[in-house]
C-alpha cells in the first residue's frame, strides 16, 4: 500500500480526492468531504474502489511509481509523468470548481514515443460496500446504485471484467486521451458534459488568479503559497466552513486504534484559520469562516460543540466500518465523531479569540454583530471554568482540570475585557477582570511545577504537554517569563523524539487509548513560535525549516510524523499543520510574535496589520435569549 506522503489532493471546493504516486485515485467522497466514499481503497484495497490510469507495463501494486509529479504552477491541477520504455507519459489529474454538477478529470498524454496504457475504473459506493449497476451509456459507461449515480465519457476503449470497468490503449507523442468521472443523484437526469480541454484551462486560471491575490512575499512565499492553495481546497465553499483533513481513519499508529474521521470542521481551528487568511490578505475567505463559526455556535451557549459538519450540523454519530480492514490494517475504520459532545473548556476561548481578532481586523467604527452571542458564550463560562474537561486533545479518559483549559478561560475573559475597555462595547468589564485575574492566579498556583520548572498538563500532575507552548501565544505570559522558557525546557528535554515535540505522553493510559503516536506537527511549529518569541532565532529557524522537509513532494503534510519509519501519519492533508506553517513563515520573516488576537503583517509587502475583514449582520441565533432577558 502506497505511504500516506505518496498522495496529492485535488478538489473542487465541495469535495477532494487522493491520487497516488502510481497514478491511482484511491479516496473520495461524493457528493462532499462527509459524504461516503466511492473509491475507498486508500482504507482496504482496490476492491473497496479506486480508479487507476498508469502504464501497463508498471505494476501499482508493487513499485510502479510515477518518474515525477507536480502541481501546475500555482494550482491544484496534478501531472504525473512516467517515462518507460519506449517512451514517456503524462496523466493531468483535476477537479473543475463546481458549479452545478461533479466532475473529476483525468487527461493522458502522450509526450514521446509510444505508451500502452491501462485504465482501471473500481467504482464501489457507501465506502467500499456497494457495487453498481454498469451498463454501456453513448462514449462511456454509467453506474447505479441507491441514491448515487456516476458517468465516465471517454472515446477510449471501455469494458466490464469482474466487476470492473478496463481500458487499455496506446497513446502517442502528442496525443491526448481524456477521461471525465460525473457524478448525481440517481434520481436527477445525467449532468451537462463538459469539454476537458476548456475545463482544464478553466481550473488552471481559478487557482491562478485566487493565488494571485496572496499578499505574501519573501523566503518562505512558495510553503506558505501552497499552505493556502491546500486550505482553500479543504473549504466547503457553499459555508465556508474549512474540513480537518480530507479523510477519515489513517492512523496515528500503523495498526493501532487511533483512526478518527476528520472531515468536519472544528472550532479549535478559529483563530489560526483567521489569522492565517488575513496575514495573507485573504478577507473574503476570513469573513466566510467567521460567519460559519457564528451560525455553528449560535444556540444556548450550553450546547457549544467542539466540532460541526460542513453546515454547522451538530449530529456527528460515530460508527465502525467493519468491512475496511484500515489502513496497513489499522482499525477500526471510523465515520462521525464522538469527541463532538464533550465538554472542552478551552474551545471558549478560542471562539472568543477569534472574534476578538475579525474585530482588530474590521475596519475602525464597524459594529461587531456578533457581541450578543460573544457576551452569552461568556456569561456561560463564568460559571464553568472551574469544571474539570476532556481537554485540548478530546481525551476519552477521566476528565481532568486540564491547565491549557484553564488558560484559555483566561483568554476569553481577556479578550472580553479588552472588548469593552478599547473598543467601548457593553458589558461588566470589571467584573470580567476580576475573573480574569482569579483565573491566572488559579494556573499559576496549580498549573506550575517547581521541581520539574515548568507548566504541567493538569493540575497535580507531574505530565507535560505541548499546548504549554501557547502560553505565551496567546497573552497569557510574556515569551520571555522565566515560566515560559521553564517549559520550553521541559518540553525540549522531556516531550521530544528526534527533536520533534510530541503532543504527550500516551504511556501513562490517561487518554483512554491504547497504543502510542507519532510526533504532532503542529506542536512542532508551536515550538518554532515559543523560541522566536524567547529570542531564539536560530534555533527556531533550523526547527521550521526542518519541518518544511516533511512536506511530501507536492508539499503537503499531514497530522503526524513518525521519526523511528520516518513517515507521515494520520489523516491528511491536515488543515492544522498548514496553519502554523504559515504563522511561523510570517513571524519567523519580521522576526517577531504576534499575540493570537493581533493581526499578522500581511507578507512584506508594506502593510502592518494583514487584511481588514468586513462586518456584515449575523443571523439572529436560533433560540438564544436576548441579553437583556436573561
Amino acid at each position: 500500500m502506497a505511504r500516506i506522503e505518496d498522495y496529492a489532493l485535488i478538489g473542487d471546493l465541495h469535495t477532494a480526492a487522493l491520487v497516488g504516486r502510481n497514478g491511482s485515485i484511491d479516496w473520495m467522497c461524493l457528493p462532499r468531504f462527509d459524504s461516503p466514499a466511492c473509491f475507498a481503497a486508500l482504507l482496504a484495497d482496490s476492491e473497496a474502489g479506486r480508479w487507476l490510469i498508469a502504464p501497463a507495463n508498471v505494476d501499482p501494486a508493487n513499485g510502479g511509481n510515477s518518474t515525477r509529479r507536480q502541481y501546475r504552477e500555482d494550482t491544484l491541477v496534478l501531472d504525473t509523468e512516467w517515462e518507460v520504455e519506449g517512451g514517456s507519459v503524462r496523466v493531468t489529474d483535476f477537479m473543475p470548481v463546481r458549479d452545478d454538477a461533479v466532475d473529476l478529470v483525468r487527461i493522458v498524454e502522450g509526450l514521446s514515443g509510444e505508451v500502452s496504457m491501462k485504465m482501471e475504473l473500481v467504482l464501489r459506493f457507501d465506502y467500499g460496500r456497494v457495487v453498481p449497476w454498469v451498463r454501456k451509456h453513448g462514449e462511456g459507461i454509467s453506474a447505479v446504485a441507491g441514491p448515487d449515480s456516476a458517468y465516465l465519457t471517454t472515446h477510449a476503449p471501455l469494458e466490464g471484467r469482474d466487476n470492473r470497468t478496463i481500458s487499455e490503449f496506446t497513446v502517442r507523442e502528442g496525443q491526448r486521451v481524456p477521461f471525465v468521472l460525473r457524478w448525481a443523484p440517481s434520481h436527477e437526469p445525467e449532468p451537462r458534459r463538459i469539454d476537458p480541454a476548456r475545463a482544464l484551462a478553466n481550473t488552471s486560471s481559478f487557482w491562478r488568479e485566487w493565488i494571485g491575490r496572496s499578499e505574501i512575499d519573501g523566503k518562505y512565499k512558495e510553503a506558505v503559497e501552497r499552505s493556502l492553495i491546500t486550505l482553500k481546497a479543504l473549504t466547503y465553499a457553499p459555508t465556508g466552513g474549512i474540513v480537518a483533513a480530507a479523510t477519515t481513519s489513517l492512523p496515528e499508529q500503523i495498526g493501532g486504534p487511533r483512526n478518527w474521521d476528520y472531515r468536519y470542521c472544528w472550532l479549535r481551528d478559529a483563530t489560526l484559520t483567521l489569522q492565517s487568511l488575513l496575514a495573507a490578505g485573504y478577507t473574503e475567505e476570513a469573513g466566510a469562516w467567521r460567519d460559519w463559526l457564528l451560525r455553528a455556535i449560535a444556540g444556548d451557549p450550553a450546547d457549544l460543540q467542539i466540532v460541526y459538519g460542513l453546515d454547522g450540523a451538530r449530529r456527528l454519530p460515530e460508527m465502525d466500518l467493519p468491512w475496511l480492514r484500515g489502513y496497513e490494517n489499522s482499525a477500526p475504520v471510523r465515520i462521525g465523531n464522538a469527541a463532538a459532545p464533550q465538554l472542552q473548556l478551552d474551545v471558549w476561548g478560542e471562539v472568543l479569540d477569534g472574534l476578538s481578532l475579525t474585530r482588530a481586523a474590521s475596519p475602525t467604527g464597524t459594529t461587531d454583530n456578533s457581541w450578543d452571542i460573544q457576551v452569552a458564550l461568556m456569561e456561560y463560562l463564568e460559571g464553568a471554568w472551574d469544571q474539570p474537561d476532556n481537554g485540548l486533545w478530546e481525551v476519552r479518559g477521566p476528565r481532568r482540570h486540564f491547565t491549557h483549559s484553564k488558560v484559555m478561560a483566561w483568554v476569553a475573559a481577556d479578550r472580553m475585557v479588552k472588548a469593552v475597555r478599547e473598543s467601548g462595547l457593553p458589558g461588566p468589564g470589571d467584573r470580567w477582570a476580576n475573573l480574569r485575574s482569579t483565573i491566572h492566579q488559579e494556573v499559576m498556583a496549580k498549573g506550575f511545577d517547581e521541581d520539574l520548572n515548568s507548566f504541567v498538563q493538569s493540575y497535580g500532575s507531574k505530565e507535560l504537554d505541548a499546548s504549554l507552548l501557547l502560553i505565551p501565544r496567546v497573552g497569557f505570559l510574556p515569551p520571555d517569563h522565566p515560566r515560559v522558557v521553564g517549559t520550553v525546557d521541559a518540553i525540549q528535554d522531556r516531550l521530544t523524539e528526534d527533536g520533534l515535540v510530541l503532543r504527550y505522553r500516551t504511556e501513562s493510559g490517561h487518554d483512554g487509548l491504547p497504543g502510542d503516536e507519532g510526533v504532532f506537527l503542529a506542536c512542532s511549529f508551536w515550538m518554532v513560535d515559543a523560541l522566536l518569541g524567547i529570542g531564539r532565532t536560530d534555533e527556531a529557524t533550523a526547527l521550521f525549516e526542518r519541518l518544511l522537509s516533511l512536506r511530501n513532494d507536492v508539499g503537503l503534510l499531514s497530522e503526524e510524523w513518525d521519526p523511528r519509519t520516518r513517515r507521515q501519519l494520520g489523516n491528511t492533508p491536515q488543515a492544522f499543520s498548514h496553519f502554523p506553517l504559515i504563522h511561523c513563515a510570517l513571524q519567523l520573516q519580521h522576526g517577531e510574535t504576534h499575540h493570537s488576537d493581533t493581526p499578522l503583517h500581511d507578507g512584506g509587502r508594506g502593510g502592518s496589520g494583514g487584511g481588514r475583514i468586513s462586518e456584515n449582520p449575523s443571523p439572529a441565533p436560533g433560540g438564544q435569549a436576548a441579553p437583556d432577558s436573561q
